[in-house]
This record gives structure tokens, sequence and C-alpha cells, in this order.
């Protein structure tokens, strides 16, 4: 078992630094934001919680593509406007409240501008907050998950298989 964990730590260590086209994510904001209002998961996933991370921001600052993918939806949700973006592996970002300036089929890269943010996200001590989502699986059986873990200045650790 020691030998097992002491190839992975090597694999680990001697891997090439990770980049948001390894299925890591970018912050959707520049510079780094704040985060005003933390992912508070709800279990089970009809219940109320908080399915994101509140960002804070500035009306008409550029919100990017947190990773490559495709367009999905770019339109008003429910009275807002909303931005999601499908990526390989699974993995939807959402956006809100963002004027898009992207259409639904268009491919884009990790960086690119999806829009700008709107002010009035209910809540959002800041002049503007960037909603910003992460789910795994189609919208109707969907796990959120805290897109914060998915960044790629987020260190992974690892730990081991028996305690």
């Amino acid at each position: 078992m020691r030998l097992a964990t002491v190839i992975v730590l090597l694999a680990v260590m001697c891997a090439a630094p990770v980049r948001a086209d390894d299925g890591r994510l970018t912050w959707p904001l520049r510079p780094r934001p704040a985060v005003m209002r933390e992912f508070d998961a709800p279990s089970p996933n009809w219940q109320r919680g908080h399915r994101g991370v509140d960002l804070s921001g500035a009306p008409g600052q550029p919100v990017y593509a947190a990773g490559p993918g495709t367009v999905v939806f770019a339109g008003e949700l429910a009275g807002r406007p909303v931005v999601s973006v499908a990526h390989p592996g699974g993995l939807r970002t959402s956006y809100e409240p963002v004027l898009a300036s992207v259409r639904p089929g268009q491919l884009v890269a990790s960086g690119k501008a999806l829009g700008e943010l709107a002010p009035g996200h209910q809540g959002c001590p800041a002049p503007a907050c960037l909603h910003w989502g992460a789910m795994w699986g189609p919208a109707a059986n969907a796990d959120y998950v805290d897109p914060l873990g998915l960044l790629v200045t987020t260190p992974i650790r690892l730990k081991p298989l028996h305690g």
C-alpha cells in the first residue's frame, strides 16, 4: 500500500502544471473577485439552498467563460439574463445576471467574454454580483457542485485511501 501511495505522489509531483484546458476552471471575473455568498448545496436537490457562489463585480464588467465549451443558453430565465455553457465531460456552468454577447450553439474558449454583468442581483451588497453555478448532468437531475472547488487556483489535496 505504501508503494502505491509513493507512486501516486511521484506522479502528481512530476505532472505538468494544471491549466484551464485540463478540466479545471478559471475565474469568470477579472481581477479575482471577492466571494459575497458561498455555495450552500441543498439536500435533496429540490430543497432550498444556494446552488452557486455570488462574486462581487461592477455593472458592465465583462464576464468570461470559466472553461472551453458550447453556449447552451443565452437569454432571459425567470426574468433574469442568464448564460449557460456546457463543458466537455458533462459539466455545465451558469452565469447570471449577464447580458449575453454570445448565442446558443456558439463554441467558446476559456476566457472568452460571454457578455457583461448586469446590476440588480437580489441580496448582493456590491454594485453588482455574478451568481456563478456549476452542475454535473442534465438540469432535471443535476448534481450541483461548488465552482470554487473546480478552479485552477484551488489546490488539489490527496488523502490516504485508508485512515
